[in-house]
């Protein structure tokens, strides 16, 4: 499969790239930086440079064609509202209608578990504008009509992945998630129908993957 990887230089996103890889597929990671070419390409991944925030959906769509899953793990880091709604929101969105127009057929969304708005913070809280641009970009995505999927994963740590899940895991319940099992199952989902048109809200857990997928 050729797979285009959103935010390529994310911690989650150089755990993914290399596993794609030794699963056999093609992988395009996209940097805005072309300082973080070199550290892409060290994952076997192929570096493009290019920025999600500046890019419309026709340069989008072009970056996009030929290729049939798009995996989106980049986002703003936070602390500037203008610019969280511009990447995680607005941009995430123009990434959808491209590969919506490019012919892409998988999406998988890297969001969070708090990704809902029976879950939204109060106004005041600084956490609120990266929330509602999660839910806002996780919203349109469900909308499409890519075969895609929401990950959801909680607060998450540098440990290593064990493969397993908490499949029960809620918000701030059983959701704090090392990112090395976030890449393992993006690449699962992405080989397995069964996570297609479904939100995964997960942590750490004793359920392996496919166990996991095989239930839903």
């Amino acid at each position: 499969m050729r797979i285009t990887i959103f935010g390529g230089h994310g911690k989650i996103a150089l755990l993914l790239a290399p596993k794609l890889v030794e699963a056999g597929h093609q992988v395009t990671s996209v940097v805005r930086n072309p300082d973080h070419v070199d550290d892409v390409e060290a994952t076997g991944a192929t570096a493009l440079v290019s920025s999600v925030e500046d890019a419309d959906v026709e340069a989008l769509t072009s970056q996009l064609e030929g290729f049939e899953a798009v995996v989106w793990s980049a986002g703003a880091g936070g602390g500037d509202p203008e610019r969280t709604y511009a990447v995680d929101r607005d941009a995430a969105i123009r990434s959808m209608d491209a590969a919506v127009a490019a012919g892409v057929d998988r999406y998988v969304m890297v969001s969070f578990s708090g990704s809902t708005r029976e879950m939204l913070v109060l106004e005041d809280n600084p956490f609120r504008h990266y929330q509602e641009a999660k839910i806002a970009a996780d919203e349109h995505l469900r909308g499409t009509n890519l075969s895609w999927t929401v990950l959801g994963p909680g607060s998450l740590t540098t440990e290593p992945s064990t493969g397993r899940v908490n499949p029960a895991a809620t918000s701030g319940d059983g959701d704090t998630t090392s990112r090395e099992l976030v890449a393992d199952v993006v690449v699962a989902a992405l080989a397995d129908d069964r996570a297609t048109r479904r939100t995964l809200v997960f942590g750490d857990g004793d359920v392996p993957i496919d166990e996991w997928l095989s239930s839903l």
